[in-house]
């Protein structure tokens, strides 16, 4: 799910970008780093999650994972 969505974002930045070249304005381009930015947060969030995880329980299987959400 974080890689799709990662995958959305990427979309948009490159949507931006070329709008921005088109219309040549540095705002679409100033958004994409915006963007970019918070994308990287939520990979670092998602990872330190699985990394708590793992410190917790020992390993990681996503079967156990979806028991959470119970």
């Amino acid at each position: 799910m974080l890689m799709s969505i990662e995958l959305m974002l990427l979309a948009t930045n490159l949507y931006f970008c070329s709008v921005s070249i088109f219309l040549d304005d540095l705002v679409g381009q100033i958004f994409a780093v915006f963007v970019l930015t918070i994308a990287a947060s939520e990979s670092a969030i998602g990872l330190a999650i699985f990394v708590i995880y793992h410190r917790v329980y020992g390993n990681i299987v996503i079967e156990k994972i979806n028991n959470l959400r119970n």
